[in-house]
């Protein structure tokens, strides 16, 4: 750690960068600033002798004894001092608390000495000490250690703010408590990343006022009329009361004109106020879908899950994962996250062993494909809640490799589900995806397969002697997630371009990740077994605009630095998907985002047994067989600019 010493004398004395000594002298240390203010105080005293000389009197009065006497009053000094810390701060950042510390400080040690004064005067008829003269040394002494922590403050904000010229020209946007306690952060950094121009008032209640210094201005129709005529280059976005539609329209507004945006954390949820540049970040494509928290059932999900054998299937996925981190959140007596990719994995148990030292956490490598490894691990361990998120989803990749979506999507899913029963697990819930309806593809075609046998085997549960619940959660595309569009978007920015769509029409729901997850705990508390539950997925989105708008963020003109090219449907795509088939329609729950879908039950005679066969088509290896089963046991599978679309007329 560096201290005034690790920096030789003669080095800041010769350099003229006297800014870049002073940035990376980081604080004095504590005998140095103590020594200071003893100087200070020798410095006050001898202020106040001389003040008193002037109009003939002294401040000791036995004046053969007065350099004991001043050594006795900064002795006392010294020792409040220690008692009220004042000399543990660190300069640069003083604040007013430090003012205080020392008016209380000085008040104290001169009250001290004033009864000092009095009790030997009583004892032995003598002052030491002219009272007046206290009073003056008191003010002396306060005024001079007050402004020597404002000079030094003062020099370091000076020359730190000019090593550090290039600063971002920024508005508040909000006059809250929040965006008053965010500015005051940002103005007191240093070095300062950001320099304040002013606020603005959503509700224009202070237009007419200043705060920090600086103005107040109304909300203009166009937020980035009022920053050209600032000169501003970014916009921080610290009223949290706006809704997503307001947030919205200002991002565009201010990304038409090329200005910055970013958004900061709540005051509440900073650990560390001395780095909120840090938490200042760049308005990010995720920020559009900002929705308001989601009120979970928290009392039904710790029931379910409070001390129970938790199984998440697909674990180190992107759902698979974010479920397990929710999970832990409810304190469940083991977690068994279960996964055949090792090193993922192994990341993930790590991780969450480092967030949740105290809970059983048990890393699964295991295949759901594997019957006889699968039924071992429910022997062994007795999950009592199982997550059902193992699923290969990416859909060109399925359509050049069936068998793979069969044994994983299909095959996968019955041997979970089956071992759920046999069991004895009390709720089975899968996640499924909205190519399910209407597919358009083999990825779409497997999970709806499999999303049939689930609903089945809940059915036909007891004939089994079966109590399980089985229940199946049906949502859209999720930010951020493997293999989604947005993070295959921004690495295309980072590499320069260009963006690649398949159609300029394609449009996607979109959800977060932590939204999504916190759905599914809860559609799996509020299901008796049987439904399919669907989430609100808001707006839908226009993926040309979604690329446009995340080319605008990283500070880019679409076409010109960036180029967006359309390479054609993938195959099995589809330009929109769809939560419900035409003639499905949705019944409400308690929960205003998840609805139960009411589907007309699809009758397939002898589902085991044409699974099987599927199966078996699937180990044997024969593609259009197996696309032509599926077709079968999912009439509404039309195929979409695929190599199966052929197979369409032969049902």
């Amino acid at each position: 750690m560096k201290t005034i010493f690790s920096i030789e004398p003669n080095q800041i004395f010769r350099s003229w960068n006297l800014k870049t000594n002073l940035g990376n002298l980081r604080y004095l240390p504590r005998w140095l600033v103590l020594f200071l203010d003893v100087f200070i105080l020798a410095f006050s005293i001898l202020s106040t002798r001389i003040l008193l000389l002037d109009m003939g009197m002294y401040f000791a009065i036995l004046q053969n004894f007065k350099e004991i006497t001043w050594s006795g009053v900064i002795t006392m000094n010294v020792l409040f001092f220690f008692v009220f810390k004042t000399y543990a701060g660190i300069i640069r950042h003083s604040s007013f608390i430090d003012g205080i510390k020392l008016f209380v400080a000085q008040g104290v040690t001169c009250l001290v000495l004033f009864f000092l004064n009095w009790y030997i005067e009583q004892k032995t008829g003598i002052k030491l000490l002219l009272n007046t003269g206290l009073v003056i040394y008191f003010s002396f002494s306060f005024v001079y250690l007050f402004l020597y922590r404002i000079f030094v403050k003062f020099i370091f904000d000076h020359f730190l703010s000019i090593q550090s010229q290039i600063k971002t020209r920024a508005i508040v946007l909000g006059a809250d408590a929040n965006s008053i306690a965010i500015a005051n952060a940002l103005m007191m950094e240093s070095p300062a990343r950001f320099k304040i121009l002013g606020f603005i008032d959503p509700y224009q209640n202070n237009t007419s006022k200043r705060i920090l210094n600086v103005p107040i201005y109304s909300m203009p129709k166009r937020v980035s009329v009022l920053m050209r005529s600032m000169q501003a280059e970014a916009l921080v976005l610290a009223d949290n009361s706006l809704s997503k539609q307001q947030k919205n329209q200002i991002v565009d507004d201010c990304l038409e004109y090329n200005f910055k945006v970013f958004v900061s954390p709540m005051v509440t949820n900073w650990e560390n106020s001395t780095e909120i540049s840090k938490k200042i970040k760049k308005f990010e494509i995720h920020d559009l879908l900002e929705r308001k928290e989601i009120v979970l059932d928290k009392k039904g999900i710790s029931e379910q899950l409070h001390n129970k054998v938790v199984m998440v299937t697909g674990a180190a996925g992107s759902i698979g994962s974010e479920i397990a981190r929710q999970v832990l959140q409810f304190q469940p007596k083991m977690l068994l996250l279960l996964d055949q990719a090792e090193s993922p994995l192994h990341d993930l148990h790590l991780e969450l062993k480092k967030l949740f030292p105290k809970m059983h956490l048990v890393p699964v490598l295991a295949d759901v494909r594997r019957k006889g490894g699968m039924q071992k691990i429910f022997e062994q361990y007795r999950p009592q809640v199982v997550y059902h998120a193992a699923a290969y989803k990416h859909v060109p990749l399925m359509e050049d490799n069936p068998k793979q979506a069969i044994f994983t999507n299909v095959l996968g899913t019955k041997i979970v589900a089956d071992l759920a029963c046999k069991y004895q697990v009390d709720s089975f819930v899968m996640v499924s995806t909205d190519k399910a309806v209407n597919p358009s593809n083999v990825m779409g075609a497997s999970k709806r397969i499999a999303e049939c046998y689930v609903r089945h085997l809940h059915q036909v549960r007891e004939t089994k002697g079966c109590s399980t619940k089985f229940i199946t959660t049906r949502f859209g595309n999720v930010l951020g997630s493997n293999g989604s569009v947005v993070p295959l978007f921004t690495k295309q920015i980072q590499e320069g371009g260009p963006i690649t769509i398949t159609h300029p029409d394609i449009i996607r729901f979109f959800m977060t990740i932590p939204e999504a997850c916190q759905l599914v705990l809860e559609a799996g508390t509020m299901g008796n077994g049987g439904e399919i539950f669907i989430f609100d997925m808001g707006e839908p989105v226009k993926i040309i605009d979604l690329a446009k708008k995340m080319i605008k963020l990283a500070g880019y003109v679409p076409y010109k630095d960036i180029d967006i090219q359309v390479v054609g449907l993938r195959p099995g795509e589809k330009l929109f998907e769809e939560l419900l088939n035409d003639k499905a329609k949705t019944l409400p729950t308690y929960h205003q985002k998840i609805m139960i879908a009411t589907e007309e039950e699809t009758e397939i005679s002898n589902l085991n047994q044409q699974i099987s066969e599927l199966i078996q088509l699937a180990k044997n290896l024969e593609e259009e067989l197996i696309v032509q089963k599926m077709k079968q046991l999912v009439p509404e599978f039309l195929s979409k600019n695929s190599k199966f679309q052929s197979l369409d007329t032969l049902n």
